[in-house]
């Protein structure tokens, strides 16, 4: 039996329940079908526990082909597998990029999505909690919120930047980004409001909306060359075709999108062929141009035991949840990640790297700890250069896909990463982190470590920020996979809206771009600017 909608959304995170939100709210029938379980869990909540969810079933853990520019290393790439996607198991920063960014999107080919296109969406979705005015929202339904609790390490952290010469700044997306301090981030009286939170619970019971879960979207359906719907399998095994009146929209990310597209047939014809997939549409792009922000850590160890490690266990475990279950304060209304800032390395005017400081050292990706006392800093590659690619492994939409992030391989981008951890080791060198850090335990003790002895760290430590972009990027030429409507170009009643149409990374955490992405495809949709 099939079942019939108006709209069909593949995918509930960030864009996707934005998406549905808009729709239902204009009277349009929406099915959402999301490959997680529902994020009915306090770790999900709880801002500080994110961690604890990152390796189980509501999270994606890809794991890369070897890298040659970074060791041979595979990497891994944890992605949201629930409802409310990655903004359910982020650091909920709230970080826009930089005007320049859009601009640029527009000077692509992309008219419609500059800057002054893209803040009036950002305005009225946001609800800040301190910050008003030209570039800000106070009345929209994401709330925005100062941190709660902010650690001896942070704030050691913004004071060290500042004495090695760097600028407070309040505000990252206010006219400067560049500066240090501490983040604002999705939330609101110490709980995480991810847009499963914001977009979809208000919906509950709205008989316009059905949300799936649970449910791994295996193809599209196409008739006569145009989406028709999707088919999706149940943890039963059973398979369910559900058919749109009007559109299908896809909203997995930037890996899972473009393998939907490719076991649907559309695709690079040669590899579509290799996998066994007749081919109903040629699409070089598909797949293409993978953009991810890549960092490094410098990791400082503490005089005493002052970091988080061992928080989460005994007691004092107990009295965190205690102190948060009464008051919604304390350490585990911190969101970890508390403190950064922007650099401009190359004096162009324009941050090129970002800065997010831990008051814990994390070993790896699935956030394993390192057992000693101390703190991590991160600069990370604002626009980096290099490029990876998405491919699929067989025709079976439950195999993994095959992909690379190419971190590294551009030799600016190396160059820069090298930059921004010169900018970290100055900083941990100032007389507030002094008092508390014992010694820089990586790149390596010495004030005049050379650079080829803190490149070959970066390189063996090279990492993802968890922002994979640009795989079914939009534009105007014709190699584009979607259109500035976000219509997949040839391929009637489809549309992609999430960070896999980004033609260039923007310049910071990209939650609050997937989620204007997600508003304006519902602009489009509903003929709204």
């Amino acid at each position: 039996m099939t079942e019939a909608y108006d709209y069909i959304i593949a995918g509930a995170g960030s864009a996707g329940c934005t998406l549905a939100s808009r729709l239902v709210a204009a009277g349009k029938r929406v099915l959402v079908v999301e490959a997680g379980p529902a994020d009915n869990t306090r770790f999900i909540d709880m801002p500080a526990t994110f961690a604890r969810v990152i390796g189980t079933a509501r999270s994606w853990i890809y794991q890369s082909d070897p890298e040659p520019s970074v060791g041979g290393r595979s990497l891994p790439i944890p992605q949201g597998r629930t409802l409310g996607g990655g903004s359910s198991i982020n650091a909920m920063l709230y970080i826009r990029g930089q005007a320049e960014d859009y601009d640029g999107w527009r000077d692509l080919g992309c008219p419609g999505w500059s800057w002054d296109d893209v803040l009036p969406v950002y305005r009225r979705l946001e609800r800040n909690e301190r910050l008003a005015g030209e570039r800000h929202g106070t009345e929209g339904p994401l709330p925005v919120s100062d941190p709660r609790y902010r650690h001896p390490l942070s704030l050691a952290y913004v004071k060290a930047a500042q004495q090695a010469g760097y600028r407070f700044n309040d505000d990252f997306n206010g006219e400067r980004q560049e500066g240090v301090g501490f983040y604002q981030t999705t939330t609101a009286d110490g709980e995480r409001q991810s847009a499963a939170k914001v977009f979809l619970r208000p919906l509950a019971g709205n008989a316009n909306l059905k949300i799936v879960t649970d449910a791994l979207v295996t193809a599209l359906t196409l008739e006569n060359g145009a989406a028709t719907g999707l088919s999706y399998r149940t943890p039963d095994g059973h398979d369910h075709v559900a058919s749109a009146k009007a559109e299908v929209i896809l909203a997995t990310g930037a890996l899972a999108t473009p393998k939907l597209m490719m076991l649907s047939g559309l695709g690079p014809a040669a590899h579509l062929a290799e996998m066994g997939i007749p081919v109903i549409r040629d699409m070089p792009s598909v797949g293409q141009d993978l953009q991810d922000h890549v960092a490094a850590p410098l990791y400082a160890l503490t005089r005493k035991p002052v970091s988080l490690l061992g928080e989460d266990r005994g007691l004092k475990a107990l009295r965190h949840g205690i102190e948060y279950l009464m008051f919604r304060r304390g350490l585990l209304a911190s969101n970890v990640v508390e403190s950064g800032g922007f650099f401009d390395t190359d004096g162009d005017g324009r941050p090129d790297i970002q800065f997010h400081v831990l008051p814990v050292m994390i070993e790896n990706a699935e956030h394993g700890s390192v057992e000693r006392h101390g703190m991590e800093l991160n600069p990370c590659l604002l626009r980096p250069k290099s490029r990876g690619s998405v491919r699929l492994r067989s025709a079976d939409a439950s195999d993994p896909i095959r992909f690379t992030t190419g971190f590294l391989s551009h030799a600016d981008d190396l160059a820069l990463l090298l930059a921004g951890m010169k900018v970290a080791r100055a900083i941990v060198r100032q007389p507030a982190l002094r008092e508390i850090v014992a010694e820089e335990l990586a790149p390596g003790r010495a004030d005049d470590l050379g650079d080829q002895a803190i490149t070959d760290h970066i390189i063996r430590h090279a990492k993802t920020v968890y922002h994979p972009c640009g795989t079914c990027r939009m534009g105007t030429d014709d190699l584009a996979v979607v259109d500035p409507q976000l219509r997949v170009r040839g391929v009637p009643r489809l549309r992609i809206a999430d960070a896999s149409i980004m033609p260039r990374l923007t310049s910071g955490n990209t939650n609050a771009p997937a989620i204007m992405i997600g508003d304006r495809c519902a602009d489009f949709i509903l003929g709204t600017r």
